[in-house]
């Protein structure tokens, strides 16, 4: 397993990512896991399912610098957390790569997904008709990845499953670069907030982030 990507991105957040290069049973060595947790990993499908779930928590371990058992629940809503220690986090994968965000004040948000010409045929799932407006056709896909990205890392952030990309976020009109910020407006119990996202292509795949 190597370390692909840190960045701190202030004095009280950061993120990483790991390209995952171990069999299941070696991340297994690098971790203690109670009787919860090997349950949790009995009932996973094989394959990259348990690499992703093993590889962020070895990740997790690496950033908070402990060879200490951590216990990494999730809330009801499926959002993970960090009972003993004073940091709130978010965990994605994609294909070959685990990522963590850690922030010691508010609240995070990240994803990592690997850039497709897939997300053409569900664009308007997840974008409303004015945000389509604003698409460059020469970065088409990348931009796409760009607002789908955004949008998970808003939804992890504010941990309620019963947000919608399509109903409940808006993505305000911006200039796709490889690099870039955008900012998303979330629509939730009659309260609207907005997000500044910043995104980034990470060879062939997207990056999103968003920490308040």
């Amino acid at each position: 397993m190597a370390l692909a990507y840190l960045k701190e991105l202030d004095a009280n957040s950061r993120i990483a990512l790991w390209k995952i290069e171990e069999s299941a049973e070696q991340l297994v060595s690098y971790l203690q896991l109670d009787d919860a947790e090997k349950a949790k990993l009995e009932s996973l499908a094989k394959g990259k399912r348990t690499l992703h779930w093993l590889a962020t928590r070895v990740l997790l371990r690496y950033l908070l610098q402990t060879p200490e058992y951590i216990n990494c629940p999730s809330d009801p809503n499926g959002k993970p957390y960090l009972p003993d220690f004073p940091y709130e986090i978010s965990l994605t994968h994609s294909y070959d790569y685990a990522g963590v965000m850690l922030c010691s004040t508010g609240v995070c948000g990240i994803d990592l997904e690997i850039v497709k010409e897939k997300v053409l045929r569900i664009q308007h799932k997840f974008l409303k008709s004015e945000e389509l407006a604003f698409i460059d056709p020469a970065h088409q896909v990348n931009q796409l990845y760009a607002c789908w990205c955004a949008k998970e890392a808003v939804y992890k952030l504010q941990g309620n499953r019963g947000v919608s990309f399509l109903e409940d976020m808006l993505i305000e009109p911006f200039q796709y670069s490889a690099q870039g910020v955008m900012n998303v407006l979330l629509n939730k119990s009659g309260k609207q907030e907005r997000f500044q996202v910043y995104y980034e292509r990470f060879n062939e795949y997207m990056l999103g982030y968003v920490n308040v």
